[in-house]
């Protein structure tokens, strides 16, 4: 059994369909179906359904599956240690954030890549669900996500801030010169928004409903870019995350206003899985993140966009 044969079953198994794992492996269809056909072989047991096309794992092909994910993994945190014995971390950090955290994430990258030059990092955006699945999968080292998520097992959590919330409003607006203003009052704005899809929204339709308010936003987004692309022009407001302002400022013409309610929303932290092997990228990025000060820094640049109000 070669580590190519699980290498390219665990690329059927996430590409669900036999070309395109085969392109992700950077060999021919043929190549790959054959390497899979000589693992079943060794392995005496059908591992993929056969079709007309690609109709899945065998349960004997889900079993080795799995153990294809920890023998790679374990092939992954060797060569990390030996890395790190030879005179510094190489290999590559697979980090996923839920799309919100992103504009928070370089707080984490960064450093991580000033302590450890010759180390790389591939970073993604993914939902909460796909973030459980790769962690389970060992296709991802760590992650930045909401540390209340449910779907989260068996997993070590490092906090790194708490989101809060505040209104992004044209300085001309409608509550121009108001120094804090109500969710209720937020609702009543042309609002732009995250669409219902993403777990932000979620949380502050809460907020409004909180204050027996609904929003109605006239424009929704997937992602904080896009919403952001949304604002300048003098006519929207938004609430957002102040995480964001890390990244995307103040669009000109607008100002921060805060929100009466909650202090703070959810926290959002930096996941790994408790599982063996232990990824020594991982271990390193744990140890940048307890040092880092995120939520020390978010708070300082809101305080400076609140002009040092509370």
């Amino acid at each position: 059994m070669l580590l190519r044969q699980l290498e390219y079953l665990v690329a059927l198994a996430r590409e669900r369909h036999f070309a395109r794992a085969a392109a992700a492996c950077y060999v021919s269809q043929p190549s790959l179906s054959a390497a899979i056909r000589r693992l079943e072989h060794e392995l005496d047991v059908p591992i993929v359904r056969r079709g007309r096309r690609y109709e899945g794992l065998t349960p004997e092909g889900e079993v080795v599956l799995a153990w294809a994910h920890r023998i790679l993994a374990e092939r992954d945190a060797l060569h990390q240690e030996l890395s790190a014995l030879r005179g510094g971390l190489t290999g590559t950090l697979r980090l996923g954030v839920v799309p919100t955290a992103l504009p928070a994430a370089s707080l984490l990258t960064t450093p991580f890549c000033v302590r450890h030059p010759r180390a790389r990092v591939a970073l993604e955006s993914l939902s909460s669900v796909g973030i459980t699945q790769g962690l389970a999968e060992f296709e991802l080292d760590a992650a930045m996500t909401y540390l209340d998520d449910d779907t989260l097992r068996n997993v070590r959590r490092v906090p790194l801030y708490e989101e809060r919330y505040v209104l992004l409003t044209p300085v001309d607006g409608p509550l121009a010169g108001v120094s804090k203003a109500s969710w209720a009052q937020a609702a009543t704005l042309p609002l732009c928004l995250l669409n219902s899809r993403m777990r932000n929204r979620h949380i502050i339709d809460e907020f409004f409903a909180a204050e027996g308010a609904t929003a109605s936003p006239a424009i929704e987004s997937d992602s904080v870019a896009g919403l952001y692309t949304l604002l300048p022009g003098g006519r929207w407001s938004s609430v957002i995350s102040h995480a964001w302002l890390h990244m995307f400022d103040v669009p000109e013409g607008m100002r921060v206003v805060p929100l009466n309610g909650p202090a703070h929303g959810p926290r959002v932290g930096l996941v790994v899985a408790r599982s063996e092997p232990r990824s020594v990228l991982a271990e390193a990025l744990l140890k940048v993140a307890r040092e880092a000060g995120v939520r020390d820094a978010l708070d300082e640049l809101l305080h400076t966009y609140l002009g040092g109000g509370s």
